[in-house]
This record gives C-alpha cells, sequence and structure tokens, in this order.
C-alpha cells in the first residue's frame, strides 16, 4: 500500500481540534480545582477534598490526553519527513504509530468522560423529583419499622 505525503497531513486539523478540546477541558478542571481548594481550607469538608480527589484523577487523565495528542502530532510530523525523503516502510511506521497514540489519547478522553459523568451523576442524584420520590420511600419505610 502506498502511503502518500497528503494522508498524514491529514491528522493535523484533527490533532489540533482534539488538544484544543483538550486544553478547555485542563483550564476549566484548574479552575474548578482553585475554587474547591479555597472552599475545603476554609471549611475542611470532607466531602469537598473527596471532589478534589475526583478531579485529581481526571487531571491526569487530561495531561495523558494531551501528552499522547502531543506525541501523535510529532508522529504524523515525522511521518511526513520520511515520506517526503523517499523512505516509505519508515513513514508507514510512522504513521502508525501516531494512529495508535491518537487512539490511546480518545481513549484517555472517553475514560475521562465516563468519570466526569459519574460524578455530575452522583450530584444531581439529590436534586428533583427522583431525589424527592427516593425519601418519600425511605420516609415510609422507617414508619413501618417497629422502634425498640
Amino acid at each position: 500500500m502506498e502511503l502518500g505525503l497528503t494522508v498524514p497531513a491529514l491528522l493535523f486539523p484533527a490533532i489540533s481540534l482534539l488538544y484544543l478540546s483538550y486544553n478547555g477541558r485542563f483550564l476549566a478542571l484548574a479552575n474548578l480545582i482553585r475554587q474547591l481548594h479555597d472552599q475545603w481550607r476554609e471549611t475542611g469538608d470532607d466531602a469537598i477534598y473527596g471532589q478534589i480527589e475526583n478531579l485529581r484523577r481526571r487531571l491526569r487523565l487530561i495531561r495523558s490526553m494531551q501528552i499522547c495528542g502531543a506525541i501523535s502530532f510529532i508522529l504524523a510530523a515525522m511521518s511526513m519527513t520520511a515520506l517526503f525523503g523517499q523512505l516509505l516502510t519508515a513513514g508507514q511506521l510512522l504513521f502508525a504509530a501516531a494512529l495508535i497514540m491518537l487512539i490511546a489519547s480518545v481513549g484517555y478522553l472517553l475514560v475521562e468522560n465516563v468519570i466526569s459523568v459519574r460524578a455530575l451523576e452522583l450530584q444531581l442524584a439529590s436534586v428533583g423529583p427522583q431525589a424527592t420520590a427516593s425519601a418519600a420511600v425511605a420516609g415510609e419505610e422507617d414508619a413501618q419499622v417497629p422502634r425498640a
């Protein structure tokens, strides 16, 4: 299979857009961590500490996303350089490695997204009709349990 010079070049806009997304996530988390850290220092609340630990894990995943994305970008550039120099096998291998790193980067994104959604679901569980219904059911169960 012949790999043209333009094929690895197709990765550049995709990686650049992903990187912008990753940086946006990073900045949003950094601001939230700063706010929660200030609240935790004032109150010492364990719930806030738990949120900070969750955000610390997500921050590590974002760092991994960014690293894999950057390596993918570098490998794509090296692939183009190799292909330009008529080193077809090296260019193909470098392109394959760039794709693998891009897939890893998106994999980290998916894991970070799952953690983010779970955290939001936990927070939203105490709000709305479902929480009210759960509290009502719990109250009915308590009323039916004989007290000693």
